[in-house]
C-alpha cells in the first residue's frame, strides 16, 4: 500500500513539475488551452476509436477467431483515450503512445504479462450472459 501511495505522490509531483515548466515556456493561457484540447481529443478517441475497436473484436469473434490480440488492442486504445482525456502532460504522453499503432505494440507484451499474472492468482472474474 505504501508503494502505491508513494507512486501517486511521485506521479503528482512529476505532473506538477511538467505543468510549471510548460507554463513558463508557452504561457499559462496556452498551457490551459493545450490541456483542454488534449482532453477533448481524448474524449473523441474514447467515443469513436473505442467503439470501432469494440466492433473489430466482435467481428473477430464472429469469424470464429480468438479475440486475444484484438481485445488487447481495444483495451490499450481505450486506455490511451482515457489517459489523453485526463488533465496532465504525463498522462497525455502515455495516452498518445498507447494510441499510436507502432508504439502500442511496445505495451502489448507488458499487458499480456500483467493479464497472465492476474489469471494465475485468480484475480479475474468471467461474467457470462
Amino acid at each position: 500500500m505504501r508503494k502505491v501511495f508513494l507512486g501517486f505522490i511521485v506521479y503528482a509531483l512529476a505532473e506538477l513539475a511538467l505543468l510549471i515548466v510548460i507554463g513558463q515556456n508557452i504561457g499559462v493561457f496556452n498551457t490551459l488551452l493545450l490541456i483542454v484540447a488534449t482532453s477533448i481529443i481524448g474524449i473523441y478517441v474514447v467515443k469513436n476509436k473505442g467503439m470501432n475497436s469494440v466492433q473489430n473484436v466482435k467481428n473477430t469473434i464472429a469469424q470464429g477467431e480468438a479475440p486475444g490480440p484484438a481485445l488487447i488492442d481495444t483495451v490499450l486504445t481505450f486506455s490511451g483515450g482515457v489517459l489523453l482525456a485526463l488533465p496532465g502532460f504525463l498522462t497525455d504522453l502515455i495516452g498518445l503512445l498507447l494510441l499510436m499503432p507502432f508504439s502500442r505494440k511496445m505495451f502489448q507484451p507488458i499487458f499480456y504479462y500483467w493479464m497472465r499474472k492476474k489469471m494465475k492468482k485468480g484475480n479475474f472474474i468471467i461474467v457470462q450472459k
